[in-house]
């Protein structure tokens, strides 16, 4: 859901934008933040194989 919101967003709320309560809005921008650098994130360490990752912070929202 994230990755339409992201590609589409922008212009589904221009054109529906008098039939989207604020609520709605907000919905849809935590969503397309949700784990994204916009919300931040934390370094992951295996010490069993030693990789490393980054783990982008989830938005909380559902």
């Amino acid at each position: 859901m994230a990755d339409v919101f992201r590609l589409s967003g922008t212009q589904y709320k221009s054109a529906q934008h008098r039939h989207l309560s604020l609520a709605q809005l907000k919905v849809m921008s935590a969503i397309e933040r949700c784990r994204s650098a916009q919300l931040g994130a934390h370094h992951l360490h295996c010490e069993h194989c030693h990789t490393d990752a980054i783990a982008y912070n989830s938005c909380r929202n559902r």
